[in-house]
């Protein structure tokens, strides 16, 4: 067997697990693909016509929009509401479906963003493994914050936060689309938090909109503290302090945000979710992928919204939910929750990534 068709076995699962146990599609139904030209730098054109290739072969009718880049004005266009029309689901292969994730969708379709920007992320286990596990999942962890009494996150650069959901009446709130592969929880209210956050040397983008600089590093470890939602002040090497506060700055007063929001937050559950690339070479595809690796936990801040425009992201958090560890050390234990376990035996293929879980998130510190 050629590599070519070995490839193309791969990336198979990848497309089939997307339109049938995401999507829900059946054969014979149109499916609309929105994507972003690689000439933009982030998803790459091989992966669109693998893509094509494999949805016709499965007996779909595939259309395909370019609908480009639009760094700060995501809109959904006068053409790309014509091709959808009559269209039973439109995937995005395009930075534009992340952007929109929050905001209100035409009627009709069906709609998927996918976050596997590459053929070798859609045809890895991060693609591959079942959709429905993943959803189940999440429904597991939502739950169990939603009733928790006492969340507390730490991690070993000095994280120490604790709260609760303070609305327990509400149910989470979550994206407007079908998030492929389904590699998070629902974001968790930040209002009922309070503690100081160790930032992992960054402050970063949240893909909804993209700006200059888009991204400041650090030269030693900064604290973010706030107290019940709202960012109070940063502490560490004074230059990097004021770093961050021109960021905040700028960024807040770029859009008339609130400066000070600290949203929401979640971590990811997706231990087939990797990252084997430098992420300080490209902060833009590490922030659009590796947030869905249990290593990884990010809040939303920077606006009264979710995703707000700049996350704090921390690396191998530990989560106790009601003093139990369901994160620990940046594994996730979903047979630590009720329910979690009965998910890992009805899929198997997905409990075998859980006992193996890629713990690449583009650190250099595995390989």
């Amino acid at each position: 067997m050629s590599d070519q068709r070995a490839d193309r076995l791969e990336i198979s699962q990848g497309v089939h697990n997307l339109l049938f146990n995401c999507a829900r599609c059946r054969p014979g139904e149109t499916v609309l693909l929105a994507y972003e030209p690689g000439q933009f730098g982030y998803f790459d054109d091989q992966l669109r016509s693998e893509f094509i290739h494999e949805a016709e072969k499965g007996g779909f009718v595939v259309n395909s929009v370019d609908v480009g880049f639009s760094p700060t004005t995501p809109t959904i266009s006068n053409k790309l509401l014509e091709e959808m029309k009559g269209v039973d689901v439109v995937v995005f292969l395009a930075r534009l479906g992340d952007q929109l994730r929050f905001s209100e969708l035409p009627a009709g379709p069906r709609f998927v963003v996918c976050f596997a920007h590459n053929k070798e992320l859609l045809s890895s286990a991060f693609g591959a493994a079942d959709y429905g596990a993943f959803v189940e999942l999440k429904h597991v962890v939502d739950q169990a914050l939603l009733e928790a009494e006492r969340i507390e996150i730490t991690c070993p650069a000095g994280t120490k936060i604790e709260g609760s959901i303070e609305d327990k009446s509400k149910s989470p709130e979550d994206t407007s689309l079908l998030r492929f592969p389904m590699s998070v929880f629902s974001p968790v209210p930040a209002a009922g938090f309070s503690g100081k956050f160790a930032l992992g040397g960054f402050l970063t983008g949240t893909g909804s909109r993209y700006y200059e600089p888009y991204t400041v590093e650090f030269e030693g470890q900064v604290y973010a503290h706030f107290f019940k939602g709202r960012l109070v002040v940063f502490s560490g090497k004074s230059t990097d302090v004021i770093l961050a506060n021109a960021h905040y700055d700028r960024v807040a007063s770029k859009y008339n945000l609130a400066r000070n929001i600290v949203h929401s937050w979640h971590a990811g559950i997706h231990p087939g979710c990797s990252f084997p690339w430098d992420m300080r070479a490209d902060f833009e595809h590490w922030g659009g992928t590796a947030f869905g690796n249990p290593r990884v936990l990010h809040f939303h801040t920077c606006g009264a919204y979710a995703p707000g425009e700049i996350s704090w992201n921390l690396f191998d958090p530990t989560i106790k939910i009601n003093g139990v560890a369901i994160w620990e050390d940046g594994v996730f234990y979903p047979d630590r929750l009720t329910g979690g376990r009965d998910v890992l035996a009805r899929f198997p293929s997905v409990a075998k990534i859980f006992a193996n879980p890629d713990r690449r998130i583009g650190l250099g510190d595995v390989t």
